[in-house]
């Protein structure tokens, strides 16, 4: 049995009676933003005289970086701006959940905003209509950091019976999933499915397809929404590229790409075109395929459990252990999109986004060093 905290344990129905209060023509609204792990989420609530209806109704905001890793503490004062607002599935309409970027005193952007030059990048690369979707996947834990569901002694039975699963010694958490999925619907955040993955505990959800600087914008707050169902269940969910050692799958994020281009019929040959481009820079992808410069997922891309080798590039059809996949379907039609499996779990969307917008669809360099 794996433990769960202890506010897990509250008395939930005595909390629902004063969430159901009325609040009159009051909203609250949750700021949330990524702190200086580049990992990590943080949030703050504020009140609001009225139900905000875009974010041009929302307040610029400040926190105390000095606590966040994102300032020193004698000039700790960071900047909140809002851009983009979801509903609250926790507070229920008309409350709302705000993603928000950090900027310094200086309204510079603070060394985990990368937010800032993706939406630099989109700009140039709007024409080209580009869709991303991105295959969150995610692991379970208990509170005292033992796999949720995994026996106290030993190990649960091997790899096999997990992907897709159904039944209680097989799925473990389904709870949280379909909660989670619930809640991001509600939210208005882009879902678009979930399933149980191949380690028993590991579970994931795909957010897509979304154009340019949204598929960022979504994945963070479902991200955000998935920590704060598993709050309420007692459990944690990590995103570590390799949760258990052994043989054992580790964790990705793989983002499915497309241009206009690609989707057009005849657009394999873009989509060849952007895998040529790939090859070229595969180190400088891996560098920003996880928040510690490639460390990450060294532990994972290891050349087993589905995955590439982190020194090689490949690509193929159909092929899971390859850097780039492109679906049968997609190989017989002729056109659609690519997966590239080289995220990491903990990967932050915006730089990957960003990074596979400068290699693939940026033509001209002089583009790439206006972003510097």
């Amino acid at each position: 049995m794996s433990y769960v905290s202890d506010s897990s344990s509250l008395n939930k129905a005595l909390r629902q009676q004063y969430l159901n209060l009325p609040q009159g023509n009051f909203c609250q609204v949750n700021y949330v933003w990524i702190d200086g792990t580049g990992e990590g989420l943080r949030n703050k609530s504020r009140t609001m005289d009225s139900e905000p209806r875009s974010i041009a109704d929302l307040p610029e905001w400040n926190f105390d970086g000095s606590s966040t890793g994102q300032s020193e503490g004698h000039n700790s004062d960071m900047l909140l701006i809002p851009v983009c607002m979801f509903r609250d599935p926790f507070l229920l309409d008309p409350n709302k959940l705000v993603l928000c970027e950090v900027l310094k005193h200086t309204r510079e952007p603070a060394e985990s905003n990368h937010r800032n030059r993706c939406n630099k990048v989109m700009e140039k690369v709007k024409d080209l209509h580009p869709w991303f979707g991105m295959e969150q996947e995610f692991t379970l834990f208990g509170v005292d950091g033992h796999p949720y569901g995994w026996p106290r002694l030993g190990f649960p039975k091997p790899q096999g019976p997990y992907y897709c699963s159904v039944g209680a010694d097989r799925a473990y958490g389904r709870d949280i999933v379909e909660c989670h999925y619930k809640a991001c619907l509600y939210a208005g955040i882009k879902i678009s499915g979930t399933n149980a993955e191949v380690m028993p505990s590991q579970w994931e959800f795909q957010v897509g397809p979304c154009e340019g600087i949204e598929m960022g914008d979504h994945l963070w707050m479902a991200r955000f929404l998935l920590h704060r169902v598993c709050e309420d269940f007692g459990v944690v969910a990590t995103m570590d590229p390799k949760p258990m050692t052994g043989n054992w799958n580790g964790a990705g994020c793989h983002i499915n790409v497309s241009t206009v281009q690609m989707r057009e019929q005849g657009g394999i040959e873009h989509i060849e075109k952007a895998i040529k481009k790939l090859s070229k820079r595969h180190a400088e992808h891996i560098q920003v395929y996880d928040p510690h410069g490639g460390e990450d997922n060294k532990r994972r891309l290891t050349g087993r459990h589905e995955t590439s080798s982190i020194h090689d590039f490949s690509a193929g059809v159909a092929n899971r252990g390859a850097s780039i996949r492109i679906p049968r379907q997609v190989g017989q039609e002729k056109c659609g999109y690519f997966e590239d499996r080289r995220p990491a779990a903990n990967c932050d969307p915006y730089a990957v986004t960003c990074e596979m917008a400068i290699t693939c669809m940026l033509e001209k360099k002089g583009d790439i060093h206006e972003l510097e």
